[in-house]
């Protein structure tokens, strides 16, 4: 065989066991090929050297007093005299000679290699030697203590011996670039200790098709049941570099290894540019180059769903084997490609994910923008959920570092490793290229920087000097705002919080906000607002959808027509961006209870929606008028109403996100509550079929003293105090002229709520309250868990406070016995 005194080794061959000989990136290739592939885990074979062999180098050209001697005391704060050590022992190992035995040994592998392509193995490209990628591999890289992801040189496109031994020169030079020096001083190693191995790996034509990188964890929050993914057309450095904005996915992990198809978002990335194989003819030396995209694949995903799926599989094998070999639940950050050959799919790396999974949960700590009305000067994909506020430095190239102080906020149009000395001394970055897992945003999670990346125009649009504000705190969506906008910092205790009887739920509206929130201990979600994806993600009257030829005004047909293209049918786009929105909140909280409320816009509210005039009528008072239970068998509104089950229908059956359970709210009659039922059956959704609960909203008083009526058709209530309060006190809760009136504590408002309790529990259906007053008034809440109520859903912010709150109350009552309980 051909491993020469093992200064060559198969990746076939090594494993983890193997990180000393051939690093960490090397070690775990190998990993995959022996342990993965039976699992359906493809990873492109090759081979690599081995620390004895880079030993070797380095002895054999005498470099390591020469070296010692130009690192001897180098200060990583000092930018000059690192940049000239760098740069003097990269010339030194570029102009040293590979041993003859090492160059033997790699010529060697290489042309089995390349023999194993011309006898037709895999991706196999007919004759001639092998198109190979030339990865590093420190000794001390993909560690979980640190990261040395992209801290070396990547050579692609590399095609014939002499041309291989080169690249083999330039990644052992690599190990000395100024951000490995920079990384590994931080980091505690010695500069003459870490040794390289250099993979070689058949290169997958990804040029011809996609590439990309997934991470089997969500990368803003933590949020360990999901995978996300992104892809780019062409070779996958763009994406790495954060030279594109590439297509997104996110997927539910524990749904998903159970057979479903739980895509929880997928969103579309412009994917400006492809990175392919360069002309060799072209005289300029390079290996790989860029190019546009069309406008037609700019609009297409560069997967299909069924190959992201594949993927987000792959990841959960690769995170449950690497978990089994440490012994502690492991996520990893994971490159793939698809060659454009033969159409497979390839894991090109893999290694442990390094800032989310071990950031500690004992304090939440959440920001606020305090209310402004400063002017958004562009926006772009949040990084993380803090806020930075300072002065704007536009730079273009990171030797102009001399000019950036420390608590400036970066702008340029994307950053690669040379830029994390400014990126150490900033409080923010902003980019015009990039998507989630570009290096900015890996970098800014590592730093723990507020980071919008692709904007597209930030560089264009903000100046130098401005004083800005970076805001990430509001969603998926991180916004730049001109001037400093005041913002608050909360931060609440989550460590070990006592148990409750009563169920403390949460409120949730915002599917963006769901993996973030679903860190504060709670008991699920009380309340699921459809009305937030409905008006700030799908913007679009459903009826618009269904009866275009109604909307009559151009700017609408107009707006509609850019949001819905590229489905088939317009209406698919509501189905498929409000049952993602649905999936999101399910998923956040599994297995936990979400109890998720159809919609319930007035006809005003929905009025505003695009398209919404030509549906909608001018009520006196739509807040008792069409709304709610009303409008799902209405002609008028049926087949929109037949979208949200589709939606729904989707999410339990095709996500397998089970644990959604429906509410109808507004529900005037007990026969009411039947037309709806019976709409909802013909859509697919039939109470008690596959375990399908439905609540209703117990927010009228017909609601409370018809109970028991309600109770025969539905599973659960949930109290809705602020309608059920204004309509037993006969009040519009929006007057300023009765406002004082308004109060859930009222005695006959309290009457009404005790009658519901009693009642639900005597008909053995569970019923909970969602409203702040329990929160607000520690009255009110005695009140309840006396009365018995099963649950209470709180805004976020409440959650906490109130669970403990609870527990101490319910301790009181038990210590004061039977007479102390309801």
């Amino acid at each position: 065989m051909w491993d020469s005194d093992r200064l060559v080794v198969p990746l076939a061959r090594v494993g983890l066991d193997a990180i000393a000989e051939v690093g960490g990136k090397n070690a775990s290739l190998g990993e995959m090929i022996q342990q993965l592939e039976p699992a359906g885990v493809r990873v492109p074979g090759g081979f690599a050297t081995t620390a004895a062999a880079y030993r070797l180098f380095i002895a054999a050209n005498g470099l390591r007093p020469v070296l010692a001697e130009l690192l001897d005391g180098v200060d990583a704060d000092d930018l000059a005299a690192l940049q000239a050590a760098g740069q003097g022992a990269r010339e030194r190992l570029g102009r040293a000679e590979l041993p003859p035995p090492l160059a033997q040994a790699i010529l060697a592998a290489y042309r089995e290699l390349s023999g194993e392509l011309a006898s037709g193995g895999e991706l196999a490209s007919g004759g001639g030697p092998a198109v190979v990628a030339v990865r590093s591999s420190a000794t001390a890289e993909d560690l979980p203590e640190a990261s040395f992801a992209g801290q070396q040189e990547t050579f692609l496109h590399v095609e014939g011996e002499a041309a291989l031994l080169e690249a083999c020169r330039r990644c052992y030079a690599s190990l000395f670039t100024d951000r490995a020096i920079v990384y590994r001083q931080q980091h505690g190693f010695d500069h003459l200790e870490v040794a390289l191995s250099i993979g070689v790996q058949r290169m997958v034509r990804s040029d011809l098709a996609s590439s990309g990188v997934m991470f089997s964890i969500d990368t803003e929050t933590g949020f360990r049941d999901a995978v996300l993914l992104t892809a780019a057309w062409g070779l996958g450095e763009n994406v790495v570099q954060g030279a594109v904005n590439p297509d997104e996915w996110l997927i539910f992990k524990p749904t998903l290894e159970q057979g479903f198809a739980p895509i929880l978002s997928r969103r579309l990335g412009s994917k400006a540019l492809r990175m392919v194989y360069a002309d060799p003819t072209g005289g300029d030396g390079r290996a790989v180059r860029n190019e546009a995209v069309s406008p037609e694949d700019s609009r297409r995903f560069a997967l299909s769903d069924a190959e992201a799926l594949t993927l987000a599989r792959w990841a959960c094998v690769i995170e449950r084997h690497y978990g089994e070999r440490r012994g502690v639940p492991t996520p990893m950050d994971i490159e793939w490609a698809k060659d454009g050959l033969s159409g497979e799919l390839f894991i090109l790396q893999a290694r442990p994910e390094t800032v989310e999974s071990r950031r500690g949960a004992a304090v939440l700590r959440s920001w606020h923008l305090e209310p402004h009305t400063a002017e958004e000067i562009t926006s772009g994909r949040a990084i993380g959920a803090s806020v930075s506020s300072g002065r704007a430095r536009v730079i273009s190239d990171p030797g102009e570092i001399a000019r950036f102080m420390d608590g400036d906020l970066l702008v340029t149009r994307r950053t690669d490793p040379d830029w994390e000395p400014i990126l150490r001394k900033a409080s923010g970055v902003v980019t015009d290229q990039g998507g989630r897992t570009c290096h900015a945003a890996i970098i800014a999670r590592e730093m723990g920087l507020t980071a919008i990346v692709g904007t597209g125009d930030g560089t264009a649009r903000i100046a130098d000097g401005d004083s800005i504000t970076l805001s990430c705190c509001e969603g998926d969506v991180g916004h730049v705002y001109r001037g400093a906008v005041p913002f608050r910092v909360e931060e609440q205790a989550i460590g070990d919080l006592p148990a409750t009887r009563t169920r403390i739920l949460m409120n949730v509206g915002n599917p963006e906000e769901a993996f973030h929130l679903a860190s504060i201990p709670c008991d699920g979600v009380g309340l699921a607002r459809l009305e937030f994806i409905i008006a700030n993600h799908i913007r679009v009257h459903p009826m618009a959808l269904l009866q275009p030829g109604r909307v009559t005004a151009a700017v609408d047909r107009a707006a509609i027509a850019e949001l819905v293209a590229g489905y088939d049918a317009p209406a698919d786009y509501y189905v498929d961006l409000l049952s993602q929105g649905m999936a999101r909140i399910a998923a956040a909280f599994h297995p936990r209870p979400v109890i998720l409320r159809f919609s319930d816009f007035k006809s005003n509210e929905y009025a505003r929606l695009l398209g919404g005039a030509a549906f909608e009528p001018a009520e006196e008072n739509p807040m008792i008028g069409w709304r709610g239970a009303s409008r799902y068998y209405a002609p008028a509104f049926r087949p929109a109403f037949a979208l949200e089950c589709r939606a729904l229908r989707r999410v339990r059956e095709s996500m397998g996100l089970a644990n959604v359970i429906p509410m109808v709210p507004f529900c005037r009659t007990p026969e009411e509550g039947d037309r709806v039922l019976e709409v909802m059956a013909g859509e697919g959704l039939v109470r008690g079929k596959d375990g399908l609960e439905v609540y209703v909203m117990c927010e009228l008083p017909s609601n409370v003293i018809g109970a028991e009526a309600f109770a025969e058709r539905f599973d659960g209530f949930s109290i809705g105090s602020n309608d059920l309060t204004q309509l037993t006190l006969g009040l519009d809760r929006d007057s300023a002229l009765v406002a004082d009136l308004f109060d859930e504590r009222h005695p006959t408002v309290k009457d009404m709520i005790r009658l519901a309790i009693r009642t639900a529990r005597r008909c053995g259906r569970k019923i909970g309250i969602c409203g702040q007053a329990p929160s607000d008034y520690p009255d009110f809440a005695r009140f309840l868990v006396e009365e018995g109520i099963d649950s209470i859903s709180l805004n976020p912010d409440a959650v906490v406070p109130t669970r403990i709150a609870i527990a101490a109350l319910e301790a009181e009552l038990d210590a004061a016995g039977p007479a102390g309980r309801a």
